[in-house]
């Protein structure tokens, strides 16, 4: 299987434009080949666009997304990215994947707020999101979300072969996407799948640096901080051996057995 990202610069744009960009992304070289297109978090809406959010927010059958399933058929790809979710009298911070017959796959509402305006905007999600493509288990977070590793271990663990996380990560967090992300896949024995916006939008500079992980902790791919699209092949086999080569799955049962014995012991002393 082959995964493309768009590191989009799209900063001022409009979900009308952003759309058209979209467009021109999957015609792009890199993609042409591609079984996935992923996009960024917020990528319909923008990240940094204060109370737009809830203007631009939309039902996950909203026209922005019916528009992308009218480009996923028609390029015969499947086509993941951000936006902000409408339900109800909620918002969330949502990635919706679309398969390459048009048909929704997966829906993830971001599981964790981090510090900042998010909060004022958005609710919580509660569910871990799973989907199968190319014949491969994959994963899907939201940015914030990767950054804790009981998530991507959890994953892993009901069976992921691959992790995708849309972000808007600024360039002064630069450590999460070239440290944190590396250890994720090394540490679960799983393809990461990283993407970020590029440029600035409105008082944010975003680092780029968007990438493919291997299961063993290197890059296949790594972006600039510029508007890019790129691509790596995935390869099943390759999970495979990196959780053969290091059993951080089967033999964190044993850490497991003794932590909570250590606890048990503590609290009773």
């Amino acid at each position: 299987m082959k995964i493309a990202l768009y590191q989009s610069a799209l900063g001022g744009l409009e979900p009308a434009r952003r759309l058209e960009r979209l467009g021109a992304a999957l015609a792009d070289p890199a993609a042409q080949a591609a079984d996935l297109l992923v996009c960024p978090e917020l990528f319909m809406s923008g990240y940094a666009v204060g109370e737009a959010l809830h203007r631009f927010a939309e039902p996950a059958d909203g026209p922005f997304a019916t528009a992308v399933a009218r480009l996923a058929r028609a390029n015969g790809r499947a086509i993941l990215y951000g936006y902000p979710e409408r339900d109800g009298d909620r918002v969330y911070n949502s990635a919706i994947c679309f398969g390459p017959n048009g048909e929704r796959i997966a829906n993830h509402r971001k599981l964790v707020l981090p510090p900042g305006f998010e909060a004022k905007f958005f609710t919580c999600g509660d569910a871990l999101t799973f989907f199968s493509l190319g014949g491969m288990k994959v994963a899907l977070l939201v940015c914030y979300d990767i950054e804790f590793p009981e998530a991507v271990r959890a994953m892993a663990l009901e069976g992921a072969e691959i992790v995708i996380a849309p972000t808007a990560l600024k360039a002064i967090w630069k450590s999460v996407a070239t440290r944190m992300i590396p250890t994720r896949a090394f540490e679960s024995g799983v393809y990461v799948v990283y993407v970020n916006h590029a440029g600035r939008e409105g008082e944010v500079t975003y680092l780029g640096g968007s990438c493919i992980t291997g299961p063993d902790g290197e890059d296949l791919v790594r972006a600039g901080p510029n508007e890019q699209v790129l691509a790596a092949e995935i390869d099943p086999a390759a999970v495979v051996a990196a959780r053969n080569r290091l059993p951080y799955l089967e033999d964190r049962a044993q850490l497991s057995s003794v932590l909570r014995n250590d606890l048990k012991l503590r609290s009773s002393s």
